[in-house]
């Protein structure tokens, strides 16, 4: 799959999700088989960029390229100054934030509120792609709700703008992300424009990923909480995809490898402190396919140290009983 000028290992995207897709967790999930890993999003707010929490999610030391930022606003001007400070602080691709359902966004008329006003999509698409000389790329849903479903005239604004790739989730902003997403308005969107169109949205297994693909024709896909405590699933896709067979599922033994060394690395980018506290939703993910989760994930909230929640997860993953295959 090509954005601008970079060819990616595949077509599997990580998702950009807030709270989640820190360095240690896109460098993870790269490893395991995304073929990229967008960034959680930056506020165009100036008065935020100093912010301990901005500059770690603009940390990209060790990271394989290509680097993607994703930047959240609704004012055309200030979105166009994020992005080139984004770039100049090395940004390869930055992606638009029209996507996210979130109140607190929707409220200051950004993320999928701006579905509402096709010309200020214009606008805020033509200001950043003007401002940089990277690729631009666009995440967004299906539209506002299901009486206003319209992705379509958003993709085609888009791609008059110069975005250089389409992300779609198959939701309206009114969904949120209740119910299923439904994908023929991404199919709709990829026969009305040239650009590369991504498919996004309960995306969580194999077969559901080569589904949506045949049945959207969409270019790629994007994965966000079917990632979330099984960063592998990107390299499950790819292998069923490529051979049409499953991959065996990891043995318990391997997840806890994995959970341990995603856990030293947030350790080590938070501070022991703060990585114990990030820690633990992750713990919460990797864990609950497992059996007896629920009174693990009870002695693991109540440690605040990084030694005891490691000897935690080592003990639990090899108790008898245990599931001997995580895949789903």
């Amino acid at each position: 799959m090509q954005i601008g000028p970079f060819h990616l290992d595949n077509n599997l995207i990580l998702a950009p999700m807030a709270g989640v897709t820190d360095r240690p967790f896109r460098q993870l999930c790269r490893r395991l088989g995304a073929g990229m890993a967008v960034s959680e999003m930056v506020s165009s707010n100036k008065a935020l960029w100093g912010s301990r929490k901005t500059i770690r999610r603009l940390d990209f030391d060790g990271e394989p390229g290509p680097v993607s930022v994703q930047i959240v606003g609704a004012d055309p001007a200030a979105m166009a100054q994020a992005a080139r400070v984004n770039a100049d602080n090395g940004a390869q691709i930055i992606d638009i934030n029209m996507g996210c359902p979130a109140k607190k966004v929707c409220k200051a008329d950004a993320g999928s509120a701006l579905l509402r006003n096709e010309a200020l999509v214009a606008n805020i698409v033509a200001a950043v792609v003007a401002a940089v000389d990277i690729p631009v790329t666009l995440k967004i849903r299906t539209g506002w709700d299901k009486e206003s479903r319209n992705g379509v005239r958003i993709a085609r604004i888009a791609e008059q703008e110069g975005i250089s790739a389409l992300a779609v989730h198959g939701r309206t902003r009114a969904c949120g992300f209740a119910g299923a997403a439904e994908y023929e308005t991404i199919r709709r969107i990829k026969q009305a424009v040239d650009l590369p169109v991504i498919a996004n949205g309960d995306i969580d297994t194999p077969e559901k990923a080569l589904q949506v693909l045949r049945s959207t024709g969409a270019d790629g896909l994007m994965i966000g909480r079917a990632a979330q405590g099984r960063p592998w699933i990107f390299r499950e896709i790819a292998h069923f995809i490529d051979s049409g067979k499953q991959l065996a599922p990891l043995p318990p033994e391997l997840v806890s490898e994995l959970l341990c060394e995603h856990l030293q690395n947030l350790y080590s980018f938070y501070g022991k402190q703060q990585g114990v506290r990030v820690a633990r939703k992750h713990i919460a993910w990797y864990s609950k396919r497992q059996q007896n989760s629920s009174s693990f994930r009870q002695q693991i909230n109540k440690t605040d140290s990084a030694d005891q929640q490691l000897l935690l997860i080592r003990e639990f993953f090899v108790q008898p009983g245990t599931e001997r295959g995580v895949a789903a």
